[in-house]
């Protein structure tokens, strides 16, 4: 054999050691790193079926809903609620509606994201779950049971308690012309509205406390 084929051969010698090497640590790390990895991948795989969930919920809320919305907008609100999920996580509404049926897609929507609702039909059943927790959100409707001020008793009870908790209006008989109550945070009649609201809230309760 050649002197130079030799020289040729010496060469190579470093890079089929590397390749070795590899091969080495792989196969007996093979182990380690699948199991480090898989659940990350399954964490993955979990968040983009909470996200294809949350779409389809809020296409529902809006399907029930008569307000518009364009494609912009929706994308909009669902990479907002992904972006969140940290702020949005063990969160507390209290949702206060006779008819809580009607928002069972937004209710569904805010607890795949992880916050805690609690349902009251009506201002009597409000009372009692105020006075027993705290909440970060109210969310109600303005008339109940035949009751057109029932969402201004409301906040008139909130104040009686002491209780700070900002308030959302959500009902398709809101009307801005009859006047904004301070207490009220923001009112709308369109469910992606109230999801940003929702996360503008999350936001400010939990920067406060950082």
């Amino acid at each position: 054999m050649s002197e130079a084929l030799w020289i040729k051969i010496i060469g190579t010698l470093p890079a089929v050691l590397w390749v070795l090497f590899a091969a080495t640590v792989y196969v007996t790390l093979r182990g380690t790193i699948v199991e480090r990895m898989v659940p990350r991948l399954t964490a993955v795989r979990a968040m983009g079926m909470e996200f294809e969930l949350a779409a389809e919920l809020l296409d529902r809320a809006q399907d029930e809903s008569e307000s518009p919305v364009t494609p912009h907008a929706r994308r909009t609100a669902l990479g907002r609620l992904e972006h969140a999920a940290d702020l949005l996580s063990d969160g507390r509404i209290l949702w206060v509606d006779d008819h809580p049926e009607g928002n069972a897609p937004l209710t569904e929507l805010f607890r795949t994201a992880g916050m805690h609702i609690d349902v009251a039909r009506s201002t009597e059943e409000a009372a009692p779950l105020l006075r027993r927790r705290s909440y970060d959100v109210v969310i109600s409707d303005m008339e109940r049971n035949g009751d057109p001020h029932a969402g201004t008793t409301l906040l008139r009870l909130l104040e009686q308690y002491g209780v700070r908790t900002p308030v959302l209006i959500y009902s398709a008989n809101w009307d801005p012309e009859r006047g904004v109550d301070r207490r009220i945070f923001a009112a709308t009649t369109a469910p992606i509205e109230l999801v940003h609201y929702v996360i503008d809230l999350m936001e400010r309760s939990r920067l406060a406390t950082l």
